[in-house]
């Protein structure tokens, strides 16, 4: 980690969005719909992070595409029927503080490029970041692609880049890109997970994040 944090990457559900409860109601209803035994919340939390391919192999291993394209169908229906989730208080704070310091800012998120779509319009965050990468443009976390991706868009190296998170897949994908790791305990991974992969530290909440950043020098005192 250099001194000089140029750009910083977020995660989106459970780091930004309190959207935990939204999803896991969605993989419940498709997981009914399909005919399948219901799972325990905890199951269903656990794969929250991944790109949702990944996260019905884990749930469901060993079916075919067709059965895949019926997971996908039934669970884009619950979502898009549903009223959606609210930033954490604070969050767009933070962005108008790291914005206003010239921080490139980025998302690298499990979701499909539609449904990030729809939040950043919802929450009118489109205009915030500098660049975006979803499951469905590159591999699922925990590999490094949407975040070197992202880098490469915005011409930074790894050690001027920090990676946000809520779960160990953000911090295994920023390990894998070599870049830094700043984990918050807003999400579905315990604090123990997350301290496994040696983080710069581990957050409440992305809040938190502005004092951190000026208590380290990352960003002038106010």
């Amino acid at each position: 980690m250099t001194e000089s944090i140029k750009c910083i990457v977020f995660d989106w559900d459970g780091t930004l969005m309190d959207s935990e409860s939204q999803i896991v109601h969605c993989l419940h209803m498709s997981i009914a719909d399909l005919g399948l035994e219901p799972m325990p919340d905890d199951k269903v939390k656990n794969i929250i992070g991944l790109g949702l391919r990944e996260a019905i192999d884990a749930l469901v291993p060993g079916r075919d595409e067709k059965f895949h394209r019926a997971f996908v169908d039934a669970y884009r229906k619950h979502w898009f029927a549903h009223d959606g989730s609210e930033l954490f208080e604070g969050a767009r704070m933070v962005l108008d503080r790291l914005k206003a310091h010239n921080i490139l800012l980025g998302v690298a998120t499990g979701k499909a490029r539609k449904g990030l779509v729809r939040v950043l319009d919802e929450t009118g965050l489109a205009g915030y970041f500098d660049a975006t990468r979803c499951s469905d443009e590159a591999f699922s976390k925990p590999h490094p692609q949407m975040l070197q991706d992202v880098m490469a868009e915005l011409s930074v190296s790894p050690v001027e880049t920090v990676m946000v998170g809520d779960t160990e897949y953000d911090m295994e994908m920023a390990t894998n890109a070599g870049a830094g790791k700043i984990a918050v305990r807003s999400g579905v991974h315990s604090e123990d997970r997350l301290n496994r992969h040696n983080p710069l530290v581990c957050l409440d909440t992305v809040t938190d994040m502005p004092g951190w950043m000026r208590d380290k020098g990352y960003i002038p005192g106010q």
